[in-house]
């Protein structure tokens, strides 16, 4: 520890020392992040708008660590090693020109990935290692484990690399040295934020948004509309149509929220409580609108919600979610099948074969329901296991995957599967033909050569987007997360249930009859209507 019997100085003002060096006017949110930081608990989280000058503000922090303590060690990483030397580059500067620490760097000490201050006394471990991620530092040894924008798209792009960041995140519990802190600086770029996570473990957390209050209007085709406080600024669309309305010329505030002078027929947010009003002008704020891409971007990266930046192609926020089971009905000799109130008219369920082989797709079954609308209710996605068919001694199918379809067949009257013969499905029909012998299931085949990524989004954006896509509650939380992650770009990604549910919305629902007269037949009534029998005269 320093001996240095000199009071040392709190972190504001060692701060405001270098900002009245560099002539910087500095914004309260500055002040709050200072403050904040040198009061946190030993796993911190701080997430701040882009533009906030996080890393700047980090290396003023690291600096006074080392003015406060000479023996204090920083494993700084950041998404890659270059990105992590410029805070350690940055750090060596204000060492060598602050007032108070002019004195702790020696010259020709260390390289910008290690370093030694002045009174260091861990030969073996540097003051600032600073590395990528996802570089090896298993041997090394710290007092804080700093995590500056570690989350950022490449990292994160499918549940196994979200996953990898978070094995490699782990390493730092046993890094860190007793008594020791993790800090954690940046914006959230996915649904499932490493944030998020962070702070459901009671991590001491603050949240620097780019406006304190917001209220969004996604399509905007009324003349007037209720917003909860004053907005100080009108956004209309995203991307390159994006722009700043104007109070006065394009809308008027009103006692209860605002009208516009034409309804703009577009995504409308309203914001008020600037951040810092003074750099980010409504100009400033124009551009960046303009050439941010999505709103799921401008939302994670500005009022740092946990969303994807990239577009979320197939949002599952958007399917209507049920939890009811079909029931039978009987009357007048006929079945029918309704599911709460409505009547079903049709169904098809569609199997997306698989071995379970290490990195291949689950073995997917879906069961789509329609009614007399055209409604679709996904009603079943299930994961099916183990071999395609077991045999007795006698050669009869009593388990595997073809007799867990004969069970469901049976549960929910499916009158007719479609099996993907693609891969390991060639050879299935002809095996579920056996194990549905007596129930009155048709068996369809289907061979695909349409690309995977266009086939789904042909099956699913017509529904979302016209919002006639139903599903149960069971069937949401299986697909959620590979809906949210289904990226169009890539190849190698979670999709076999969105897989599956697709083939099953392909496919037209077919009405056959039941196989009649068999002893042996699993009785399955024709739940599915008809016009009934009539005499009709006619005369020629």
């Amino acid at each position: 520890m320093s001996t240095d019997p000199e009071k040392k100085v709190s972190l504001l003002v060692f701060f405001m020392l270098w900002a009245r060096r560099m002539r910087w006017d500095v914004p309260f949110i500055h002040v709050q992040a200072l403050m904040w930081l040198e009061a946190k608990g030993p796993l911190a989280v701080l997430r701040c708008f882009r533009g906030f000058g996080k890393s700047t503000l980090l290396a003023i922090y690291n600096a006074w660590l080392y003015y406060k303590d000479p023996t204090f060690r920083i494993l700084h990483q950041s998404e890659s090693d270059p990105t992590a030397y410029k805070t350690s580059r940055d750090t060596q500067n204000v060492i060598r020109n602050h007032p108070l620490t002019r004195h702790l760097l020696p010259p020709n000490q260390g390289t910008v990935e290690q370093w030694w201050v002045e009174g260091a006394a861990d030969i073996r471990n540097a003051s600032m290692f600073a590395k990528g991620i996802l570089s090896n530092v298993t041997s090394a040894r710290a007092d804080e484990c700093q995590n500056d924008d570690v989350e950022v798209p490449r990292n994160i792009q499918t549940p196994e690399a979200r996953e990898k960041l978070r094995y490699r995140l782990g390493e730092q519990t046993h890094i860190l040295v007793p008594g020791g802190s993790k800090l954690f600086i940046g914006t959230p770029h996915t649904h499932d934020s490493l944030y998020d996570e962070l702070e459901s473990m009671g991590a001491d957390c603050l949240t620097i948004r780019m406006f304190a209050q917001e209220f969004r209007i996604e399509d905007a085709k009324r003349h007037a509309y209720d917003v909860p406080f004053v907005p100080d600024v009108v956004f209309s669309g995203i991307g390159k149509h994006a722009r700043v309305l104007v109070q006065g010329k394009d809308y008027q505030v009103t006692k209860t929220g605002i009208a516009f002078f034409e309804p703009p027929g577009t995504l409308i947010d309203c914001y008020a409580g600037s951040a810092w009003p003074e750099r980010f002008d409504m100009a400033t704020l124009e551009i960046r609108r303009r050439e941010t891409r999505t709103i799921n971007e401008w939302d994670s990266q500005y009022q740092l919600h946990s969303k994807p930046v990239t577009e979320v192609r197939l949002d599952p926020a958007r399917i209507i979610p049920y939890d009811v089971q079909p029931t039978m009905r009987y009357a007048n000799s006929a079945a029918a099948m309704y599911l709460g109130s409505t009547q079903i008219v049709g169904a098809i369920a569609y199997w997306d074969c698989s071995l379970g082989k290490i990195k291949s797709d689950a073995s997917a079954f879906s069961l789509i329901l329609t009614d007399a609308r055209g409604q679709l209710y996904w009603h079943l996605a299930k994961g099916l296991t183990g071999e395609i068919a077991e045999f007795d001694e006698r050669d009869r199918i009593n388990g595997g995957q073809v007799y867990q379809i004969r069970e469901l067949v049976i549960q929910y009257q499916i009158p007719r599967v479609i099996i993907e013969t693609n891969g390991p499905g060639g050879f299935a029909p002809a095996i579920l033909k056996q194990a549905l012998k007596g129930t009155g299931c048709g068996v369809g085949e289907e061979h695909s050569s349409t690309n995977k990524q266009k086939r789904i989004l042909d099956a699913f954006e017509p529904p979302l987007s016209a919002r006639f896509l139903w599903a149960h509650i069971d069937v949401l939380r299986t697909i959620w997360d590979q809906m949210r992650d289904f990226n169009p770009a890539l190849t190698d990604q979670d999709d076999d249930f969105i897989d599956s549910g697709a083939g099953a919305i392909a496919q037209t629902p077919v009405r056959i009859g039941r196989i009649v007269g068999k002893p042996t037949e699993v009785r399955r009534d024709d739940w599915r209507p008809d016009a009934g029998v009539h005499d009709v005269q006619v005369e020629y």
